[in-house]
């Protein structure tokens, strides 16, 4: 091999070799303090048998989601003394109303308010319908809940359970993904278990969460009408991290539950796992843009991949190249099985979809720069540096 001292291009394939190889070390590294978050992750938080407060339960819904019904059903059978639950939609059209009405008929015993409201406060159409949603809540702790989200009896009990400190202003959920079936569901799910949850994990050992998760956003009222209640939050992209964020701001805490949320996907294609993945990444990106572009480090496979090809090209020290797939192969399937045990997920062949998951990752991770625009709900926007975001006008036919 040529002298990379004297040769120039010698040289900068040295230079690039290392830097993958130390990328690969810090990713080895990174993998490996996400099990240990995740193993010793409490996942049962202990409630309260004195701090029951009533609470007002806000459920956005637009369209028919994989399981629509079960889902919003959970949320009415909490075993909790005093509850209001509170339905939002746009269009009086939805799907969603016939399936909330029938819930109406079946809970009785349930304090069910379905708000129909067109009007929005910003281009969030989420948030904007929790502000005519917010109108009708009667009660002084409200919780935020999507409506792909499933939970049991305990999960008001437990939620509103860190509200007993009063130093704590919001109280988020991590969530689960369940598949309801399908090659991209299954990915969908793997994402949200493999990725985001063990992220989270890791941030919260490190410092104090400022942050929540559309899962579960539960928050006083007073708290929320103090950042500018959810009118303010409807001018953002990701109106649940700047909930957090503002909370924060203005002295309180955020407490991440031990309740785990459980998300039900139904993702129709491989397209619409990219563009919804996209969209997540593009989101991120726009509120942690340091984090975010230092977050390739996760994706251990495909770097791995790469560190190897470098150390082929510059040494072909055939051993190395083999011990650096091989160590981030088993790494990442070590944090497969350890989530899994940990949110006791039946198994689903998924195992050897780890490498195409983190590839797939590395891919939606790298489109994100390329643009700021996003798909939700059909409509096109434009997210900003600081998380605002714009919506693009459609062209007439």
């Amino acid at each position: 091999m040529p002298d990379p001292i004297t040769d120039p291009i010698v040289f900068a394939l040295y230079v690039l070799m290392l830097l993958t190889v130390a990328t690969n070390v810090a990713s080895a590294a990174y993998v490996m303090t996400a099990i240990r978050s995740v193993v010793a992750f409490q996942r049962h938080a202990k409630v309260s048998e004195n701090f029951l407060p009533p609470v007002s339960v806000l459920k956005p819904v637009c369209g028919l989601d994989a399981g629509l019904h079960e889902n919003l059903r959970s949320f009415c059978r909490q075993n909790y003394p005093e509850y209001q639950i509170v339905f939002g939609v746009h269009d009086a059209d939805d799907p969603a109303v016939a399936v909330v009405r029938k819930l109406i008929d079946q809970c009785p015993e349930t304090d069910i308010v379905l708000v129909i409201q067109n009007n929005t406060a910003g281009a969030n159409l989420k948030a904007g319908n929790l502000e005519n949603m917010y109108r009708a809540a009667k009660h002084d702790y409200l919780i935020i809940a999507d409506s792909d989200m499933r939970v049991d009896e305990r999960y008001i009990r437990t939620v509103v359970a860190p509200f007993e400190d009063a130093k704590i202003g919001v109280v988020t959920c991590l969530y689960k993904g369940t598949s309801r079936g399908g090659f991209p569901s299954i990915l969908s799910s793997m994402f949200i278990n493999e990725w985001f949850l063990p992220s989270v994990l890791v941030s919260a050992g490190l410092r104090e969460i400022r942050f929540c998760f559309g899962a579960t956003m539960a928050v006083r009222r007073h708290v929320l009408d103090m950042i500018g209640g959810f009118k303010l939050l409807s001018q953002y992209l990701a109106d649940d991290h700047m909930l957090g964020r503002l909370a924060s701001d203005h002295g309180f805490k955020v407490a991440l539950s031990g309740y785990v949320v459980e998300n039900v996907i139904f993702e129709k294609s491989l397209k619409s796992l990219f563009q919804h993945e996209l969209r997540w990444s593009r989101t991120v990106r726009a509120v942690e843009p340091l984090g975010h572009a230092f977050s390739f480090i996760m994706y251990g496979v495909p770097l791995a991949f790469f560190g190897a090809l470098m150390v082929d090209v510059t040494y072909d020290w055939d051993f190395f190249e083999v011990a650096l797939i091989a160590l981030a192969v088993t790494l990442r399937v070590w944090m497969h099985k350890a989530v899994r045990k940990k949110l006791e997920l039946p198994r689903d062949g998924s195992l050897w979809l780890v490498p195409l998951r983190d590839m797939l990752s590395f891919v939606v991770w790298g489109a994100s720069f390329f643009s700021r625009q996003i798909r939700w709900r059909g409509k096109t926007f434009v997210v900003r540096p600081n998380g605002l975001i714009d919506p693009i006008k459609e062209p007439t036919a």
